[in-house]
């Protein structure tokens, strides 16, 4: 009912809603820690989540989105991750938090950008397809990252020979996905054609996204990156239409418990952790994004006024940042649950004043007068 109420607030206020269900799992936490119902129906959910997800990328669109925005994802990668584990660690913090830390900054919030972009009707803006552009890149990159933080954080020793080993699984993982969607899945859809019952169509698509968030645990990967490639690995069908229509139900319903699950982590009792890195995070998280739209919106072909624009409307950390945030301990966890709640909160306030602080830099755009006189002959 809490969910309920939370969800229908967010739509009426248009405040972000994976922020309120972080407050309301923190508010509960004395009451939901450590239930095991709650965990287990937040991980299906993002499981289901990161598999949808892969549904949106072919291997053809993988290829023509590599092409356009491969050198603003790196510079997104240097900026918003390597930087960040660097401060991190200049505070004293190890390499592995460092790193953590680092992807947590890194993730833009797929959700709340796209939503705030639909409702402020700038869908048709210039810096649209480029702001999309790095949100794909960054969801890519997203369970590849979740995949390394967890064999770096098994607990045993983590050489150049386990990383080549860990790229090699990842790779022999998205190779099989790709053959298998080639091949045996073809004609995936003529057999969900063929089953009329929604039920059964259901437990068939969830059975294949755990499957494959199995096998990615099995070697020693994330389920996330499993699910994700068994998107992809259906996306090869063409039209994805029918398996998202039957999912995306379920993981609407599901994925508010993920993030009140989250909220139940985070314990305020004892203060906020490492106030002064998260001070100097959340500013220079503002920094770097907006970095990565100047500069690499300049790349992109865009004019310094739309890339601006575009470096301002990629502030908002959410869903990722809480996946990854999830792999913390103690008060790493409590500090990423804060960092990502003032993040998404301030990144929305910087979507909404774009065009006004562009205008504040640039002036106003000067209008073209146009001819309309008929051309004498």
């Amino acid at each position: 009912m809490g969910v309920f109420v939370l969800g229908y607030v967010s739509l009426k206020t248009k405040f972000p809603n994976v922020i309120l269900y972080i407050l309301f799992g923190t508010a509960l936490a004395k009451f939901l820690s450590e239930n095991a119902i709650l965990d287990l129906m937040g991980e299906i959910a993002i499981v289901l989540l990161f598999f949808l997800m892969g549904l949106e990328f072919n291997t053809k669109r993988l290829g023509s989105i590599a092409k356009k925005i491969w050198s603003s994802g790196l510079l997104d990668i240097v900026l918003n991750l390597g930087v960040t584990a660097l401060i991190t660690v200049l505070f004293g913090l190890n390499w592995y938090n460092a790193f953590l830390i680092g992807g947590i900054v890194f993730a833009t919030s797929s959700s709340i950008t796209a939503k705030l972009l639909n409702e402020k009707g700038r869908m048709a803006n210039a810096e649209t397809e480029f702001i999309l552009g790095v949100m794909i890149f960054e969801d890519l990159v997203a369970p590849i990252f979740v995949a390394i933080l967890i064999a770096l954080g098994s607990g045993t020793a983590f050489t150049g020979t386990d990383l080549l080993l860990l790229i090699a699984k990842i790779l022999g993982l998205a190779v099989a996905a790709i053959i298998l969607g080639k091949t045996v899945f073809k004609k995936f859809e003529d057999l969900l054609i063929k089953l009329e019952d929604e039920d059964i169509r259901i437990a068939l698509l969830v059975g294949i996204a755990t499957l494959f968030g199995g096998l990615a645990i099995y070697l020693g990967l994330s389920e996330v990156l499993g699910a994700f490639l068994a998107g992809v690995m259906l996306a090869e069908i063409g039209k994805v239409e029918r398996i998202q229509t039957s999912i995306s139900p379920i993981q609407d319903l599901l994925l508010p418990l993920f993030f009140v699950s989250f909220g139940t982590t985070i314990d305020l009792v004892h203060g906020v952790p490492y106030a002064g890195l998260l001070v100097t995070l959340v500013v220079w998280s503002i920094v770097a994004k907006v970095l990565v739209g100047i500069i690499g919106g300049r790349w992109y072909g865009l004019t310094k006024r739309v890339s601006l624009r575009a470096g301002l409307s990629i502030c908002a950390r959410g869903e990722f940042s809480v996946v990854i945030a999830a792999l913390a301990a103690a008060n790493i966890k409590v500090f990423s649950g804060i960092y990502v709640i003032i993040a998404a909160f301030i990144g929305m306030l910087l979507f909404n004043y774009a065009p006004k602080i562009t205008i504040m830099v640039y002036g106003k755009p000067v209008k073209t007068k146009k001819n309309l006189r008929p051309p004498m002959f």
